[in-house]
């Protein structure tokens, strides 16, 4: 059995009017530019990072 994975997708910029926590969670999602897409494991602890910038990013689960 594969392990379950999400497809995280930058839509909004995460510098302008975000708090810098809030930048520092989108970039250790791996995402930097709007657009960006990084295929993540679908855990607590990465659903704890969406949750945090879900107005920022679209995620799709794999």
């Amino acid at each position: 059995m594969a392990d379950k994975t999400l497809k995280v997708t930058l839509v909004r910029s995460a510098v302008c009017s975000t708090k810098k926590d809030q930048t520092a969670t989108a970039r250790a999602l791996g995402l930097r530019k709007i657009g960006d897409v990084n295929v993540l494991p679908d855990n607590p602890s990465v659903r704890g990072m969406i949750f945090k910038v879900k107005h920022l990013v679209d995620v799709e689960e794999n």
